[in-house]
């Protein structure tokens, strides 16, 4: 794991200790496994339990059972998980940020107090549904629809793109009350009501080992007390994205990293011409100090980016900063180095084919590349240029 400029003399003991545990733990129980469920698109969910015991889910959240890390310590669990593999990280993303986080930020007490400790310890596992078929970088334009219908809320609408959908006990589910032209609101909707329905996506080639489902909600009737009554409009799911696109811009830290000390062993063992290891080439140097720059930029803007979110200065664009330049620079880290591996690079042998697969998800959800984009070219320049 790379850390040139001795960045971890900046944590503490506290951090130094999570990152070192989750570390040991992806050394002997992901990577052994990892990438045979790649291979055959299954979610090693055996790890479930190890991974909540760990203090994982949930992790940065305080009280109602989780562990209350600081934000770097967050991260760094993040990293070290996505060292292993991105479907780790996104279930354990997903499972805190997309959906223990509304719950502990819109949700009563009695909500937070029944399902937040049970969540923390795995046993209920949740996913997020905001994502629509037609409705992706336009989360707003969404057409499921809740109605009141006295004691309960009826549920009509479809969701796309949903990880954990398959495995999961509840169901954030963002919908318009009244109709298509209704304002938003969160619902915890448990995913054995009737007319819920999850649906497999298979024949990915990306992210693999990772449940991603389709949610279809048809006349799904629940307790009026589902709603998540302190937050509504847009600000409820696109708070709950930021959350979890921090997560995000630490963990790709994690999967560069694998895929940068994969091909600096490589290199140093692979002989060619001369009887040379290819690491004395200067080619192979060239491209293997240009990654450790990306890591290291990646290292800093994440680091930076969190001392503002300690400081309560955060804003949602430094988020769509770090983690459109984070994901985009572990992508082509991870294609610079699988061409360094040459034929050997794309066998799942090595981790960085898997990891470039996966990051083309990476780059693609929770807001695209180029919604980041012009996220960011709004706040330079005051104009909106998303339609």
């Amino acid at each position: 794991m790379p850390d040139f400029l001795d960045l971890s003399r900046h944590f503490t003991d506290e951090e130094r200790a999570i990152q070192q545990s989750v570390r040991a733990f992806v050394d002997a129980r992901v990577q052994p496994i990892i990438g045979d469920h790649w291979e055959k698109g299954t979610f090693p969910m055996e790890l479930v339990a190890e991974i909540a015991e760990l203090g994982l889910l949930g992790c940065n959240l305080k009280g109602y059972g989780c562990a209350g890390l600081s934000d770097v310590g967050y991260g760094l669990a993040m990293l070290e998980l996505e060292r292993g593999d991105s479907g780790i990280r996104s279930f354990a993303s997903v499972q805190g940020s997309l959906a223990m986080y509304p719950i502990h930020s819109f949700g009563t007490e009695e909500q937070k107090n029944k399902l937040l400790p049970e969540m923390a310890k795995g046993k209920i596992i949740g996913c997020f549904g905001l994502t629509e078929p037609d409705y992706g970088s336009n989360p707003a334009g969404m057409r499921t629809v809740a109605i009141d219908d006295g004691d309960s809320w009826v549920l009509n609408g479809t969701k796309r793109w949903i990880t954990n959908g398959n495995i999961a006990n509840l169901a954030i589910i963002w919908a318009k009350v009244g109709g298509v032209d209704g304002v938003v609101h969160g619902f915890v909707v448990p995913t054995d009501s009737k007319g819920f329905t999850a649906q497999l996506i298979h024949k990915k080639a990306s992210l693999r080992a990772s449940v991603t489902s389709e949610l279809i909600l048809e006349d799904v009737r629940i307790r009026k007390d589902a709603i998540l009554p302190n937050v509504k409009g847009m600000k409820g799911p696109l708070s709950t994205l930021t959350a979890a696109r921090f997560g995000i811009a630490w963990g790709v830290i994690g999967a560069a990293s694998s895929c940068f000390d994969c091909a600096v062993d490589y290199a140093k063992h692979r002989v060619q011409f001369a009887g040379k290891p290819i690491a004395s080439h200067q080619l192979v140097q060239a491209k293997l100090a240009e990654c450790l720059s990306q890591i290291t930029n990646m290292q800093l803007l994440a680091l930076e980016v969190s001392r503002l979110k300690g400081e309560k200065k955060l804003r949602p664009q430094h988020v769509s900063l770090i983690k459109r330049h984070n994901v985009r620079a572990a992508l082509e880290i991870a294609r610079v180095t699988r061409d360094i591996l040459g034929g050997n690079g794309i066998t799942l042998e090595y981790p960085i084919m898997r990891h470039m697969c996966n990051l083309e998800t990476v780059y693609t959800y929770e807001g695209t590349h180029d919604i980041h984009t012009l996220i960011l070219g709004q706040d330079i320049t005051g104009i909106a240029a998303y339609e």
